[in-house]
């Protein structure tokens, strides 16, 4: 049996893929031992170390777009349009907060340091804090204050967290990118601001995953396109899941063919 560290990117909603793609890997007859998580991936990855990925799927299938927007905890403020402790303690009703030392498995969730330009490692203390900060994507989630600094999402410095992942136990490393190539645009028919800067970033964070995945050349890596679902697609937990298993096959197919 291989022994995992599990690497899993950020990507709002397409992040959904990541519960596919452990599937996955379980049913093969790999054994993670860590999880490292950027943003979304810190979340899902998050629920898989405290041993209670089902229970969060489970939930997902209740959310829709009303459900979406009532999670939404709106706010004034001039730097972001979200305060994020609603959906926080939601999800507190299904998992409850614990220790991060005190997980079945290692667990590691990347944040960024808005001050300095530094990323930031969360390898204690509660579970949901680290991953509010992992996840608190710049102007639209309220950051979080942490030791004289403010911290935002992992994905600014690093959407997939490799280098972290170096540090932690696992024969091998296996990442699931689901910020990957972009799938080609049908058409320009919606050419907005909104898009044009939607699509700006996009690229920015695939250019960014696929310059680190060069550097540190995890054993196995599942690259999802970027583009497959928009931000708060929240509700297509099921294709999604089937995405990101049906691309943890295919990398699995790859390297053991090699191996």
């Amino acid at each position: 049996m291989k022994e995992v560290c599990l690497v899993l990117s950020s990507g709002a909603a397409r992040g959904l893929a990541h519960i596919g793609a452990i599937g996955e890997l379980e049913r093969r007859g790999y054994r993670i031992r860590s999880v490292v998580g950027c943003s979304m991936g810190a979340l899902v990855g998050g629920m898989y170390a405290a041993g209670r990925l089902k229970e969060f799927e489970e939930w997902m299938h209740t959310v829709n777009r009303r459900k979406i927007f009532s999670l939404l905890d709106l706010t004034l403020s001039a730097s972001h349009l979200v305060k994020g402790e609603r959906v926080i303690e939601s999800l507190k009703e299904i998992v409850p907060d614990e220790p991060i030392e005190s997980l079945p498995l290692a667990y590691r969730a990347v944040a960024t340091d808005w001050e300095n330009g530094r990323e930031v490692v969360f390898s204690e203390g509660s579970l949901y804090r680290a991953i509010r900060a992992s996840i608190s994507i710049p102007g639209i989630f309220s950051p979080v204050p942490t030791g004289g600094t403010i911290l935002v999402d992992g994905a600014v410095l690093d959407p997939l967290p490799l280098k972290t992942a170096l540090t932690m136990p696992g024969e091998i490393i296996v990442a699931v990118n689901v910020t990957g190539t972009l799938l080609p645009e049908e058409s320009d028919a919606g050419l907005n601001y909104l898009t044009m800067m939607r699509r700006t970033l996009l690229m920015m964070q695939q250019q960014t995953a696929a310059l680190t995945a060069q550097l540190y050349r995890p054993d196995v890596l599942v690259d999802i396109p970027t583009n497959i679902a928009g931000a708060f697609e929240f509700d297509r937990v099921d294709d999604l899941s089937a995405i990101g298993r049906e691309g943890m096959r295919r990398a699995l197919d790859e390297y053991e063919k090699k191996a």
